[in-house]
């Protein structure tokens, strides 16, 4: 049985009002040969066939995905590569911006950053078949409250006097949000007048810039 627990989440843009939302709780994480192990005792093949033929698969499906196809395996869902720009060339391209130059990346700038998955809705539709839920009494982790928006926006200044960007991640090891506060919080500093913070890049290039007030 799966167990969930109601959070709370501040809207980003709507003065401080906040939703309530349900979400699973996760009690752990089951690997390969766990799983070859359940199969096993509901098929004639070994969990040793299931994990060779389960790792072919995942060899096939990431030499298609480097010849710049999509996989898709019906009932579990679609596979497609997704790219994103190294490091040193994320700097790069920050500096150029805050310059009011134009960049432009180049092969050997690029890197094959992640693989997005979009699951089947036949793989939703026999997960929630299966899926009974209860409440539960453990309460999800929530930001740190050991600085005040203040000391934060200070520990952010002080940290773009010596980095060229600061990153939500960045602004979370600094600060002790959780990401979604974080990245509500830059973005009202990269809007509030003589803040010393701006933001170039958009969606997840998105980064953040000393600014001269």
């Amino acid at each position: 049985m799966a167990e969930y627990q109601m959070q709370e989440l501040t809207l980003p843009n709507e003065e401080g009002k906040k939703v309530v939302y349900p979400r699973i709780k996760l009690w752990g994480q089951v690997d390969l040969e766990y799983l070859a192990s359940h199969i096993n005792y509901a098929s004639s093949f070994t969990p040793g066939d299931i994990v060779g033929l389960v790792k072919a698969l995942t060899e096939a499906v990431a030499t298609e995905m480097a010849h710049g196809n999509s996989v898709k395996i019906d009932g579990l869902g679609i596979f497609t590569p997704s790219l994103g720009l190294r490091p040193q060339a994320e700097e790069q391209r920050v500096l150029r911006e805050s310059e009011g130059k134009e960049y432009r990346p180049n092969a050997t700038s690029l890197y094959l950053r992640n693989i997005n998955f979009r699951a089947d809705k036949e793989l939703i539709e026999q997960t929630a078949r299966r899926c009974n839920l209860s409440k539960s009494e453990w309460k999800f982790r929530r930001s740190s409250q050991r600085y005040t928006p203040e000391q934060r926006l200070k520990l952010a200044q002080d940290y773009l006097k010596k980095n060229p960007m600061l990153r939500v991640r960045d602004y979370c090891d600094l600060t002790g949000l959780l990401h979604d506060a974080a990245a509500r919080e830059l973005k009202r500093w990269s809007q509030t007048p003589g803040s010393g913070i701006g933001h170039t890049g958009t969606g997840s290039h998105k980064v953040y810039v000393r600014k001269e007030s």
